[in-house]
């Protein structure tokens, strides 16, 4: 299961957030009525965040971190799996189109009305397979929107509940994604999100709260476990592609607007390193 890989490039989300701000300055259009752009959210400094939110976790290291971190973002505020829909049209938002969201694995910009289950059409992808611990929607896990994110419905289905690892051949309508018979291969622009994502429901889900204890492991066709791997690949990629302002926004909505609780990997990814 082995490619060569193409040179790793960064997304243009801050070029086109950028472009968005200069192009507003031009003359005004009239209002399209529909998904008006949600009020900005101020990110909170990183400082003020180690002095308050993740104070009791600082100077630890490898299970009393991971304890740590779990006993933080364990408070959080939970969404029905209904709500989860409203809510991607915010985290997701295209920073260039407000009316938009920017789908994870194809990176296309899709109107947030046209979301539903039909060929063309986003849903909800579950990025920690939910087959994986048997939670299915059930709100907690399943309706988690730090690991749900907007995908175009084939794309959704091919990757399934594979696990996630290097290699594959090319997944049709999604330039960079690879996929075979038991894992999936995002594009470079989002191997990151995807590793803090499975690391974040790896601490924030201990088996403490009637669901599976979720953990990664090196391995893939995990099946119906509540694992999923290949852990090896995930700390890379989360090296390879650091959190970026698309993914630092998303962090801040969800702690700002809806659940309350963050992504700690997105904050300090140095935290990887030290728990795995």
């Amino acid at each position: 299961m082995s490619r060569r890989h193409l040179p790793y490039r960064r997304p243009l989300l801050a070029t086109f957030a950028a472009f968005a701000v200069l192009a507003g300055t031009a003359a005004a259009a009239p209002a399209v009525p529909a998904a008006p752009p949600i009020t900005p959210v101020a990110a909170t400094p990183l400082a003020t965040l180690d002095d308050t939110y993740y104070q009791d976790a600082l100077g630890k290291t490898g299970t009393q971190l991971k304890s740590a971190l779990h006993s933080i973002i364990s408070v959080q505020t939970k969404i029905s799996y209904s709500q989860v829909w409203d809510a991607l049209k915010n985290t997701d938002q295209d920073p260039a189109n407000s009316s938009n969201v920017v789908l994870l694995y194809t990176g296309r910009s899709e109107p947030k009305s046209d979301n539903g289950g039909a060929v063309g059409q986003w849903n909800r992808e579950h990025v920690w397979a939910k087959s994986h611990g048997d939670f299915g929607t059930s709100t907690g896990p399943g309706t988690d929107i730090h690991h749900l994110r907007p995908e175009d419905v084939t794309v959704n289905s091919i990757r399934g509940n594979k696990d996630f690892d290097n290699g594959g051949t090319p997944v049709s309508g999604a330039a960079g994604n690879y996929t075979d018979s038991d894992s999936f291969e995002p594009r470079d622009a989002v191997k990151g999100d995807v590793a803090r994502m499975i690391l974040y429901m790896a601490v924030r889900y201990e088996g403490d709260d009637a669901f599976a204890d979720l953990e990664p492991n090196d391995r893939v066709d995990n099946g119906s476990a509540p694992n999923i791997g290949r852990l090896s690949v995930l700390k890379q990629w989360s090296q390879e592609d650091p959190p970026d302002s698309f993914e630092e926004r998303r962090n801040d909505v969800i702690f700002d607007r809806y659940q309350h609780n963050r992504n700690p990997f997105i904050d300090h990814p140095e935290w990887v390193e030290a728990i795995w």
